[in-house]
């Protein structure tokens, strides 16, 4: 079963998407490593901010937008040209986009408005709400639960659509089907994988935030810079023209 729509829309906008969202703290954590003074303005510290809450969001709906589409692929196949018409998957992305702005500008908006004073030093290797609101000169409770609760609703609220999305298409095709459930989570392995690896440090960020420091260092290099760059591969590595040549290549090494 082809769905061209699926690879001609929402496949490069989510690789677009990782792509602008590992760019926004790999480049500056190459050179911080080569450097002994690492330091980066106020203003670019904002951006940062601006930027992984943008892409990162905008990736949350996609991945649900996503998750739809293999749902309409699998379960009404004989519709899925008229449902996932090019006019539909253009507003789809186009959705993921605004809702990732949205969602980036009203975390921005409650940052900028703190007032910082004294060492202004975070333990990280890019700057993250979280951290920086530590630096502020003000009881931040109320407002960090506030912030947590918009990162944290988003990336759940998403992931439970997901679940949702894909447990439809398992009990779906296993009533048609005798090892239908089978074939259809071989069909999705690569889209839950992502999901998965997505989903799970951003949860952990946002909902349950640990006090230990390492912990939060890993999560935040593995959703923002890990995932991104491992998404393409796993994609690609699902494509069966890629396996196919990739086992050409080893045969006549």
């Amino acid at each position: 079963m082809k769905c061209p729509l699926n690879h001609f829309f929402l496949l490069p906008s989510l690789s677009f998407i990782d792509f602008c969202l590992s760019s926004v703290t790999t480049p500056k954590l190459i050179t911080d490593l080569l450097k002994d003074n690492k330091t980066i303005s106020f203003g670019g510290c904002m951006s940062q901010i601006l930027c992984v809450h943008f892409f990162g969001g905008g990736e949350m709906v996609l991945l649900v937008t996503m998750a739809y589409d293999r749902y309409v692929a699998i379960c009404r196949p004989l519709h899925y040209s008229s449902i996932m018409d090019r006019q539909k998957c253009i507003w789809l992305v186009v959705i993921s986009w605004t809702i990732g702005f949205i969602h980036a500008m009203s975390q921005l908006i409650l940052v900028l408005e703190l007032p910082f004073c004294g060492p202004r030093v975070i333990d990280s290797f890019f700057c993250d709400i979280p951290l920086v609101m530590k630096l502020a000169c003000m009881n931040t409770d109320t407002l960090e639960i506030l912030i947590n609760a918009d990162s944290g609703v988003l990336a759940t609220t998403c992931f439970i659509l997901v679940l949702i999305s894909y447990t439809y298409i398992l009990l779906t095709v296993q009533l048609h089907s005798k090892d239908g459930s089978s074939k259809a989570l071989s069909t999705c392995t690569s889209h839950i994988i992502v999901v998965l690896l997505f989903f799970g440090p951003v949860i952990f960020i946002y909902l349950w935030p640990v006090s230990i420091t390492w912990v939060d260092k890993f999560l935040a290099v593995f959703y923002s810079v890990i995932t991104p760059l491992l998404n393409p591969a796993i994609y690609t590595l699902r494509n069966k023209d890629i396996k196919n040549a990739i086992k050409k290549l080893i045969n006549h090494m």
